[in-house]
This record gives structure tokens, sequence and C-alpha cells, in this order.
């Protein structure tokens, strides 16, 4: 098992200026996310969303306030999301694994093949991510994708409001259509038991 987490990995010594919440939220040990959480897109974005739920990809709901709940685990040098949303009718997942890939970069994969590079900076105690590009994993080949001939440009704000929890804001920006999706909400993260 590693030692230190992805995110500690990528982050190196601006792992210290993080936010005590956002440390914990990103332990190597097994933990889970407690909050709630908001989703919100355009209508025009129902379809392509629905079938971008086939592959495990993103909420194709819209919801305000709802439970919601991340376990994070490491196996091996990977570590494991499984998100489960409340939804007022039904509890949808999305999981994904994440993989430290060198300097303050890491991919999120959503199946095996499928996944989204991005790299992290600190700055005043928040933690931010930036889209690099969308990768297609063929074997050992990871051939990347821009993200304008996707779904857009990927940003990510998390930040520590108290010693116990942080928020956090997904945005999808395409370069034609503007702000396609976000989700944001507030939570604490539990360490496990003897973790």
């Amino acid at each position: 098992m590693a030692e230190i987490s992805i995110m500690q990995r990528a982050l190196g010594a601006h792992w210290d200026e993080l936010a005590p919440a956002l440390k914990a939220h990103y332990a190597v040990a097994k933990n889970r996310d407690v909050g709630v959480l908001s989703i919100e897109y355009p209508k025009a974005m129902q379809w392509p969303l629905n079938f971008l739920r086939l592959f495990g990809t993103l909420i194709n709901q819209q919801a305000q306030q709802v439970p919601t709940q991340v376990s994070k685990w490491m196996t091996g040098e990977q570590q494991q999301w499984q998100r489960r949303v409340e939804l007022p009718n039904q509890v949808m997942s999305f999981d994904s694994s994440w993989q430290y890939c060198g300097g303050n970069e890491l991919i999120e994969y959503v199946k095996p093949y499928l996944g989204l590079k991005m790299a992290v900076s600190v700055r005043d105690g928040k933690l931010y991510y930036v889209g690099r590009s969308y990768i297609l994993k063929l074997g050992s080949l990871l051939i990347p994708i821009p993200e304008a001939l996707v779904l857009g440009h990927t940003t990510i704000e998390e930040i520590g409001v108290d010693a116990e929890h942080f928020t956090m804001d997904f945005r999808l920006q395409h370069p034609l259509f503007g702000q396609i999706y976000r989700y944001a909400g507030r939570f604490r993260t539990d360490i496990e038991a003897g973790a």
C-alpha cells in the first residue's frame, strides 16, 4: 500500500500548504466524505448526459443539496472513489480510479479506458484542478484528446471551510456553449477506525 496519498505526491512540498480539512479528504487511509451535493446543467445537455451515463460518467439529473457519500481507498498505486448520490427517486453512483502520472498531474479514470488528466496546485490553502486533456487508454498507450473536442475545459476548486469541512466546485466550460455542467457541495471526511 502507498505510504502517501496520490494528492500528496502530486502536490509535493505544497501539500503542507493545504487546509487541514482537505488533507483529511485526500488521506491515504480509507475514508468517507459525507455531505450534500447540488448538480446543475442546461436543459440542452440532458440527452448528452443520458448518453454519458451509459459509460458511468457524471450524474444526469439536476438536484439541490442532496445527501452524498464518497468512499475512498487505495488499491496498490491507485485510489478508488465510490460516490453515492441520494436523489429524491433513486440512488445514483459515479465511481472512478485515480492515478498519479508525474509532476503535479493525475488522471481520474471513469472506465479503465477513459480518463481525465488534470494538474493540481495550492493557493492560500485552497486546492485547484485544471483539466489538461481527456485520455483514451489502449493497453499501455495513453492517447490525449483535447478538452475542446469533447465536453470542454474542467476546473475544480476545493476550499477548507473549517478544521473538518470543505467545499468543492466542479465545472465544465465548453468553448462555444459556455458552462455546460456543474456540481458543488459541502462535506466532512471521516477516517475509518483503525486506518
